[in-house]
Order: C-alpha cells, then structure tokens, then sequence
C-alpha cells in the first residue's frame, strides 16, 4: 500500500489551482508563524525558486505579517474575522486567504489575472486546505 502525505495532496491541489487559473504565478500554503507547509511550484534543493519567488521562506513570512496586521486592523475596527486579504502592484497582486487558524494561503497573480475568477478558486481551494490540514479525509 501506497502512503499518501498531507504535504503531497496539498502539493498536487495547489498546482491543480495553479494550472487552472490564467494568471496565477504560483501558491503557497504558509504557517501564520511565517513558515513553508507547502508550495506550487515547488521549491529547489536550497528552498528557493529564482522563477517563482513564492517559495521563498520570505513569501511565507510576508503573509503570515500582512495576515496579522490585518486582523489587528480589523479587530481594532470591529469589523468581525477577516475573510480574505489582497495587495496589489503595478505587475500584481498578492492574495491570501485565511485557511484555518494555524495557516494561510497565498497566491501571486499577474496584472493580467481575471480577479474575480482568481478570488472564487483560491477560495475553494482554501476550504479544501483546511479539510486536509484537519485531518478530514
């Protein structure tokens, strides 16, 4: 019998929503202490990927920031749980979705990325995230 890891199947559900969606740059799935639990595409031997900056530790550490800083706000605002959290630039955007309340998605979009498309999948692989990363099967 094949054993099947946790990090496998939200590898594999990432580059499915990756390759699915135009305009996505890649995703990753951080720890709110700021650490890597898995990421598309996957990083090289050294846990960096100079193609795809969103398997930098550095990525992971951004979010789990940014996702702090935005509940503070909003909890200073009462304006209840945060349900999503985007930053864009001139050549992108940056999306994360709370999975549960130990991780976090993320996702680097182009310019180009039809964002409504973009918000619906990430938020449906956010909830699939959150079933493996409970254990549900």
């Amino acid at each position: 019998m094949t054993k099947v890891y946790r990090v496998d199947i939200l590898e594999e559900k990432l580059k499915q929503l990756a390759t699915a969606v135009p305009g996505i740059q890649g995703t990753v799935i951080v720890s709110l202490e700021g650490f890597v639990v898995a990421t598309y595409p996957p990083a090289d031997g050294q846990g960096t990927s100079l193609q795809h900056p969103t398997s930098t530790p550095q990525v992971a550490a951004m979010a789990a920031t940014l996702i702090a800083l935005g509940e503070q706000t909003l909890t200073r605002l009462a304006q209840g749980e945060m349900e999503r959290l985007m930053i864009e630039g001139e050549q992108g955007a940056m999306i994360v979705y709370p999975v549960n309340q130990n991780a976090a998605l993320a996702v680097m979009v182009s310019k180009e990325a039809k964002i409504g498309l973009t918000l619906m999948a990430v938020a449906r692989s956010a909830a699939f995230f959150a079933d493996v990363l409970s254990g549900a099967d």
